[in-house]
C-alpha cells in the first residue's frame, strides 16, 4: 500500500507511512512486497489453515507489527490462528454496542484520533464503576477493537491509558477471572502482537498494587517495565501531548463520549462486520496439523492448552 485510510476514529500523520517503515527497517515498496510475498507463500503451505486469502494490505499490517520480520508474521499469524480455534469464547463477537451496553456508566473506551510525535495510537479506558458482576464482554470489545487496529491501522505501538480515579479498584480486582486476564494478554501480545510502549494507570488506591501484580504475571519482564501508576491526570501530560487528550483530560480533542460513539460506529459499521466474518475462517483444521511443528505457539503458553486430540 502507499498510502493509509482515514477512519472516523483513526487519522494519520502525512508521514506516518513512511516513517513506521524506517523504524522496522522496511523503508521501500520493494522491500515491503517481498516481504508479503515470501508470507503469502508460507500461508500457502500451511494445510491446517482453513483461511488462506487475506488482502496484501492486511499481511503487510502483519509484517509492520511484527517489526519488520517474516519469521515473526508468521509465528503471530500461527498463534492468531490457533487462538480463534482454542478460544472461541474470547474470539467471537457479537455487536460491539450491545456488549458495552453492560458497562453503560461504568466505562468509557476509545482511540485518540490524533497520534503521539513518534506515531503511536493511544488507547484509553476510564471506569467509574463501583460493581461489577463480570469483564468478558469489555475483553471482547477490546479483542475486536484489536481486530480494527491490525484491519485499518498503520501505527509504531500503541499506549494503553487505564483510568481508575473514579472507580473502586478493589471491586475490580475481585471481578477479574485470572484465567480470563492471562488468556486476554496473551491473545493481545501475541496473537496480535499489539506492540505496548507503554501502560498508564491512574489512580490513588492503594489496590492497584494488586492488579498490577496480576497483570505482571501474564506479561513479559520487558513489557512489565512499561507499567506506570500516577496519582492524577496531571502527570500523564509528561508521556502524552496534552493536544491530543480529549477536553475531559485538558486537552483539545473532542469529547470522550464522542470519541467513544466513533470508536463504536466504525466496530459495527457494514465494512468491519464483514472483514471480521471473513476473518471468523482465519482458525486451523488440528487434523491436518503435523503434530511434530506443533511448537511453542501452544503448548507452554499461560493457560496450560494441551495438544489437542482429533479423531
Amino acid at each position: 500500500m502507499e498510502s493509509i485510510q482515514t477512519t472516523r476514529a483513526l487519522s494519520f500523520m502525512p508521514n506516518t507511512l513512511s516513517f513506521v517503515r524506517e523504524q522496522v527497517n522496511i523503508n521501500s515498496p520493494t522491500r515491503i512486497n517481498e516481504a508479503i510475498d515470501l508470507l503469502i507463500q508460507w500461508i500457502q503451505k500451511q494445510n491446517h489453515f482453513i483461511k488462506k486469502d487475506l488482502s496484501r494490505e492486511y499481511l503487510e499490517r502483519c509484517v509492520i507489527i511484527s517489526k519488520g520480520s517474516v519469521e515473526r508474521a508468521k509465528r503471530k499469524m500461527e498463534k492468531s490462528y490457533t487462538f480463534r480455534t482454542l478460544m472461541p469464547e474470547l474470539l467471537q463477537y457479537s455487536n460491539p454496542r450491545d456488549m458495552m451496553k453492560e458497562y453503560e456508566g461504568s466505562i468509557i473506551n476509545f482511540v485518540l484520533p490524533q497520534m503521539t510525535d513518534r506515531h503511536e495510537r493511544v488507547y484509553i479506558m476510564k471506569n467509574c464503576g463501583q460493581k461489577f458482576t463480570s469483564f468478558t464482554n469489555y475483553y471482547k470489545f477490546l479483542l475486536m477493537m484489536c481486530e480494527y487496529f491490525q484491519a485499518k491501522d498503520y501505527n509504531n505501538g500503541v499506549i494503553g491509558v487505564f483510568d481508575y480515579i473514579d472507580t473502586n479498584v478493589l471491586e475490580v480486582v475481585k471481578t477479574i477471572n485470572i484465567v480470563e486476564i492471562r488468556q486476554l494478554i496473551t491473545i493481545v501480545t501475541e496473537g496480535f502482537s499489539l506492540r505496548l510502549k507503554g501502560v498508564h494507570f491512574m489512580t490513588s488506591s492503594k489496590a492497584i498494587d494488586t492488579l498490577v501484580s496480576i497483570l505482571k504475571q501474564a506479561l513479559s519482564e520487558k513489557l512489565a517495565n512499561r507499567i506506570h501508576v500516577h496519582r492524577d491526570h496531571t502527570s500523564l501530560n509528561e508521556h502524552l501531548p496534552l493536544e491530543i487528550l480529549p477536553i475531559e483530560y485538558g486537552g483539545k480533542e473532542k469529547s470522550m463520549y464522542k470519541l467513544q460513539e466513533d470508536l463504536i460506529d466504525e466496530l459495527e459499521s457494514p465494512d468491519f462486520m464483514v472483514h471480521l466474518r471473513e476473518m471468523e475462517a482465519a482458525r486451523t483444521d488440528e487434523s491436518k496439523r503435523q503434530t511434530d511443528k506443533y511448537n511453542e505457539a501452544i503448548i507452554g503458553m499461560p493457560g496450560s492448552f494441551r495438544t489437542l486430540s482429533v479423531d
